[in-house]
């Protein structure tokens, strides 16, 4: 049996899997799955201190999962939920996006698709670098902070834009977050030196002197907060992973270790195929001849 849980302050899914006795009602716990990134990097870290207890499927690891929901999902859904609290025009907007993994990437690339200026924030050197070769202006935040219009954080840390941040922005910035807790963006902090007002049934208006800063949401997820959350077009990949997930603890109980795994390939695979045939579409298949060819050495070398 899989519970699917809600955490009330993110909203984020996660499934605990259980069988009982039927006649005493006794639970066994024998699993878990976790498909947010944040959740998966916590899993990990009790795993490496011997404090996890039972098998996780990581299920963010899945690439049906995180190419797709994280991406696509993340990235429609947070401009979604901005346009939703703002109404504000992104054509021509310098829009930073601070963190370039598959979130950050979804939401810089909708971004640039609706006509904004999108300048990417890093501390990896290598996602720093993709983000400069798919054509998106680089930069230190505290460089990017006195110019931006729009920013979103995506990272899954702590303090990315701070109060000493927010008071270099310009004025009528709009400030919100896409990657974890509203922990993101320094608000408890902003509260302490700003006057606040609601204007808007998503925005905070804070002034500082006779500057105004929005943040949206009150620094909580954007994409559930003020919008809807990913489409179902998405997340029945995520959604399968998890179902996945459940059989495969079931069908391996008592044989794993306490540690976090990753669905098998070809259950990912699997899904991969199983969408692609509900949008009509046709693969190509290898021919014997093809697959002797790509397994072998004495040919071709």
């Amino acid at each position: 049996m899989a519970r699917n849980a809600i955490n009330s302050k993110t909203l984020i899914p996660y499934s605990i899997f259980q069988i009982s006795n039927s006649k005493n009602e006794e639970w066994e716990f024998f699993g878990s799955s976790e498909e947010t990134t944040t959740g998966v990097i916590r899993l990990k870290a009790m795993e490496k201190d011997k404090a996890l207890k039972i098998p996780v499927i990581a299920v963010n690891d899945s690439e049906t999962k995180h190419f797709f929901d994280n991406r696509y999902g993340t990235g429609q859904s947070s401009i979604d939920g901005i346009l939703r609290a703002t109404n504000v025009l992104l054509a021509g907007k310098k829009f930073v996006v601070c963190g370039y993994g598959y979130c950050g990437r979804g939401v810089a690339t909708r971004a640039r698709g609706m006509g904004a200026q999108v300048i990417v924030t890093e501390v990896d050197p290598v996602r720093a670098l993709e983000a400069y070769m798919d054509g998106f202006e680089v930069m230190s935040i505290n460089k990017a902070v006195s110019i931006g219009d729009i920013f979103i954080t995506a990272t899954g840390d702590k303090s990315v834009i701070t109060v000493n941040h927010m008071k270099k922005m310009k004025d009528k910035a709009i400030i919100c977050n896409t990657g974890h807790f509203n922990v993101e963006l320094e608000i408890d902090q902003l509260n302490k030196i700003a006057k606040k007002r609601r204007i808007r049934p998503f925005v905070e208006e804070f002034t500082l002197g006779k500057k105004r800063l929005y943040v949206l949401a009150e620094g909580r997820l954007i994409n559930l907060a003020a919008a809807e959350g990913h489409p179902a077009e998405v997340m029945d990949m995520s959604f399968a992973n998890q179902a996945l997930a459940g059989e495969w603890l079931l069908k391996n109980k008592g044989k794993l270790n306490m540690r976090v795994y990753t669905i098998p390939t070809d259950l990912d695979k699997e899904i991969a195929r199983l969408k692609l045939e509900a949008l009509g579409v046709t693969l190509d298949k290898l021919t014997r001849e093809q697959v002797k060819y790509l397994s072998s050495w004495q040919e071709g070398t």
